[in-house]
């Protein structure tokens, strides 16, 4: 059964929805309706961490100058040499 729902939404993204609506030949509704379905599968499929995860979890301390980017690029930098 559908229910009707009120929205209020910025004037630009309802032009360039209904546009994108019209082109992919889908209604408004619709592309609400599977977005809102996304989310709520999404959330439900999110699986809590093992119990090998949580008794890792802390594990190691690292100083907080520790940049894991920088030294993620300098090992794929040498590994790339």
């Amino acid at each position: 059964m559908n229910t009707k729902l009120t929205l209020s939404v910025d004037q630009e993204v309802i032009k360039e929805i209904k546009s994108y609506a019209k082109k992919h030949q889908v209604s408004l509704s619709k592309i609400v309706e599977n977005y809102f379905s996304f989310i709520v599968k999404k959330t439900q499929l999110e699986v809590p961490a093992s119990a090998l995860v949580d008794e890792l979890t802390g594990i190691i301390s690292l100083p907080k100058s520790f940049n894991e980017k920088e030294e993620y690029y300098g090992f794929l930098s040498k590994k790339y040499e």
